[in-house]
């Protein structure tokens, strides 16, 4: 048994000692290779020789066996450097570090959106991942509020291997909308008298309507304001997520082609029945937060912050100093764009 136990240890080292590169030191030159799900080792260790990263497979695939890896290799896509040592090699396809690629999901994509930006990593294309995002019960099996994921997969920077299944991600932003609700944000929660669908739906309108970050608590007391006095909420950005899309004006016709969805706040009170959006940290705890100021009313400079006001009266005398005021900015790009290109 002793003899037995010396002798694979001395093949072990006999196999790490020699041919354990493929062509000499490292040369900063890297490869990617995809190992399938259920590759065999020998399979492996095939396409790591026809790659140029090691020398012999079968005495590969001796040394694999010894150390115990030859049924723990993971599947993925990897990339290896050329001369890299069996071990190192070994060591990086049995811990499953696979290549993967940064995706950013800014403040405020809507799921649409979001399948568009997700397409690429998962490979597939973007109306079968908004298929596979908006499936029925995708809420319920996530633990979200809902309706849907709307609103659930938290904008952030996230690292995925290239054809990663749509499920995984969604689980992995939902898990970081999760670790927002800490207790102390629960606790805040209760304190409101909301739901926390509500808290979400409100962050979404507030990130919608917000350019900069300060306003948020402002914009989310403005519609606090308004919910708890039973107005309309009046908000543009609502309206436009019935509509399908974004639009540069809001108009009557386009407002009254809705009137019929819950999402139209100039035709139903109250918060809309979800959010329209992904609320990122700062609206959700504008929205946990307002700032608590009488205001029922706010108008966008064009620089894109806001002027806030008390009354009826006064919000329109701040829209219509503003609606001039990009009046002249309009014909001042006009002027400009002619005086660049004469005749």
């Amino acid at each position: 048994m002793i003899r037995r136990h010396l002798a694979a240890g001395l093949m072990v080292m006999l196999l790490a000692g020699c041919g354990h590169r493929a062509g000499g030191p490292p040369t900063g030159t890297t490869v990617e290779l995809t190992v399938p799900e259920g590759a065999s080792f020998s399979t492996v260790a095939d396409t790591l020789k026809s790659r140029g990263l090691i020398g012999s497979p079968g005495l590969f695939s001796i040394y694999g066996r010894m150390r115990g890896d030859d049924h723990r290799i993971r599947a993925g896509r990897y990339a290896l450097a050329v001369g890299s040592s069996w071990t190192d090699i070994l060591d990086t396809l049995v811990n499953g570090r696979v290549l993967t690629e940064a995706v950013t999901i800014p403040e405020g994509f809507r799921l649409t959106q979001i399948a568009a930006r997700l397409a690429p990593v998962v490979e597939q294309p973007a109306d079968s991942v908004l298929a596979q995002l908006s499936e029925p019960g995708a809420d319920s099996l996530l633990r979200v509020p809902g309706p849907g994921l709307e609103g659930y997969l938290f904008p952030d920077t996230y690292l995925f291997a290239p054809g990663v299944d749509v499920g995984t991600v969604a689980r992995a932003m939902v898990a970081r909308y999760h670790a927002f609700w800490t207790p102390q944000r629960r606790a805040r929660l209760d304190s409101l008298g909301m739901t926390e669908r509500q808290v979400v739906t409100l962050a979404s309108i507030v990130q919608a309507e917000a350019r900069v970050v300060t306003e948020m608590p402002r914009i989310a007391s403005v519609y606090d304001n308004r919910l708890h006095r039973g107005m309309l909420l009046d908000a543009d950005p609502t309206v436009m997520y019935a509509l399908g899309g974004q639009r540069e004006r809001l108009l009557y016709a386009a407002i009254d082609s809705v009137a019929d969805s819950p999402y139209n706040t100039y035709r139903h009170r109250g918060l809309p029945p979800g959010p329209i959006g992904a609320p990122g940290e700062a609206a959700l705890e504008a929205a946990l937060h307002p700032s608590g100021e009488s205001y029922l009313y706010f108008v966008a400079r064009p620089d894109g912050t806001h002027v806030f006001s008390h009354t009826l009266a006064e919000h329109n005398r701040n829209v219509a100093r503003y609606r001039r005021e990009q009046a002249k900015e309009r014909r001042e790009r006009r002027r400009a764009s002619s005086a660049g290109h004469p005749g």
